[in-house]
């Protein structure tokens, strides 16, 4: 596998994309007005939308959906309060120069949460929303009841709730939990879904996310990823060969330190990278309208990226490792070779082409990139909530450069047993892609 050769291509595509930052993503100066407020109620909405079941609106499609619809509806608050520094994302209408931004903020936040915590379908028992609405209900108060009671704090309030408004009525109707996109296929080349241990057939949570409305993109084909490599090729044989040596469960040559990184990527990126963007907030002193503007930028940009992906997985339908192995003797090569029983360390419920977890982390990095360079001065810390670590693993590791955790991911998912190198590739470059897209046709500085 020529993995150096593929990370080189992804990497210059990303040092365009600073160019591009540079000129319309960073360009102006931040705002005196803190960012406190912004920072705070990203990680109250990360943490609030981790906490539906997968089924309901918690898997990583629909929980990164969710954090686009919030931060989108923060930074139209803020953007509609003093000068006019960026094009709103729905929000046309301005309120006074001197409004709290402090109750924009949190208004803006906690009613784009406490709706779709309220309205989560409930697929999956929910025991949980009741617990949420209150924990909202407190946060909300403790936000806003400590501003002084005038006309600034009203109109703080009434800019959030215009905010929510807008963004929760745009989204009605966009696809959310609707029809599965799956259709079954026995043929060599698709995918079939585990069973467990009962005999059901393991499914996807969220069959429909290729099927919502985009935010920032035009259609989630736009930018469709390249097809699947052609199962009768030489280099399909070589990426089924890599993975069925270094991805298995048992018998693997891959190193300790192989498996750690597999295990330590099994988490929500929506986490991960909006944890980052608070660091570099916070580190880099953005006022609130810059950091409002980069949360939604990388948000609603994860979101197009990932409905994107589930767009390009069910159109493919391509079959997963545990698929392509057991059934070699199917597909046509004669540089593969079936092996029944095979098993991955680590599986998913849905299509391997492209891989999500990489269209997902390549459309973040692209807009931090955009907004603050490759390398970090004193580094970036990332903190993984897998459930496949060993209890004493390390969970809390550091990045220099954003090409450091991109350049990993791409290896880790094929330690894992989970992809296909060609699909890692596939699912940055669509990530990419989006983000560029959307950064440079949205939330643009005004006169551009």
């Amino acid at each position: 596998m020529n993995t150096r050769r593929s990370i080189a291509i992804i990497a210059a595509a990303l040092i365009a994309s600073v160019s591009l930052g540079a000129a319309g993503a960073s360009a102006a100066p931040p705002t005196s007005t803190d960012a406190t407020p912004v920072v705070h109620w990203n990680e109250i909405a990360a943490n609030t939308l981790a906490a539906l079941p997968g089924p309901d609106g918690g898997a990583p499609p629909a929980y990164q959906i969710n954090m686009a619809m919030t931060q989108g509806a923060v930074y139209d608050a803020v953007s509609a309060i003093g000068p006019k520094r960026y094009r709103p994302y729905l929000l046309t209408h301005r309120f006074g120069a001197k409004a709290s931004i402090e109750a924009a903020v949190a208004t803006a936040a906690y009613d784009v949460l406490h709706a779709l915590v309220t309205t989560a379908p409930e697929i999956a028992p929910f025991p949980g929303r009741a617990g949420l609405l209150a924990a909202l209900d407190a946060q909300y108060a403790a936000s806003v009841d400590p501003i002084a009671e005038n006309s600034f704090k009203k109109q703080g309030v009434s800019a959030g709730s215009a905010a929510a408004d807008a963004m929760l009525q745009a989204r009605a109707n966009d696809g959310r939990f609707g029809p599965s996109q799956w259709v079954r296929d026995p043929r060599p080349g698709h995918w079939s879904p585990l069973l467990n241990a009962m005999g059901q057939e393991i499914l996807d949570p969220t069959p429909w996310a290729g099927g919502v409305e985009p935010f920032l993109v035009e259609s989630a084909s736009q930018f469709r990823s390249a097809p699947p490599l052609a199962l009768d090729s030489p280099q399909y044989a070589a990426e089924v060969n890599q993975v069925q040596m270094l991805g298995r469960a048992t018998g693997s040559t891959r190193t300790p330190a192989q498996t750690y990184v597999a295990q330590w990527w099994q988490w929500a990126p929506i986490l991960a990278w909006n944890e980052v963007a608070r660091q570099l907030i916070t580190a880099n002193k953005l006022g609130a309208t810059d950091a409002a503007r980069l949360l939604a930028l990388q948000n609603l940009s994860g979101a197009d990226a990932l409905i994107a992906c589930w767009a390009d997985k069910y159109h493919y339908d391509f079959w997963r490792p545990w698929n392509a192995i057991p059934r070699a003797n199917e597909d046509g090569n004669n540089g593969t070779t079936a092996e029944p029983g095979w098993t991955a360390l680590i599986t998913a419920p849905y299509p391997e082409h492209p891989s999500g977890h990489n269209c997902n982390d390549g459309a973040h990095a692209a807009i931090l990139r955009m907004f603050f360079g490759d390398v970090i001065a004193g580094g970036f810390r990332m903190t993984s909530t897998s459930t496949f670590l060993p209890t004493d693993a390390p969970r809390v590791r550091t990045f220099q450069t954003f090409s450091q955790p991109l350049s990993e991911l791409i290896d880790a998912r094929i330690w894992a047993g989970l992809h296909f190198h060609h699909a890692d590739v596939q699912g940055q470059l669509l990530g990419l892609n989006v983000a560029q897209y959307g950064s440079a046709h949205h939330l643009q500085p005004v006169g551009r």
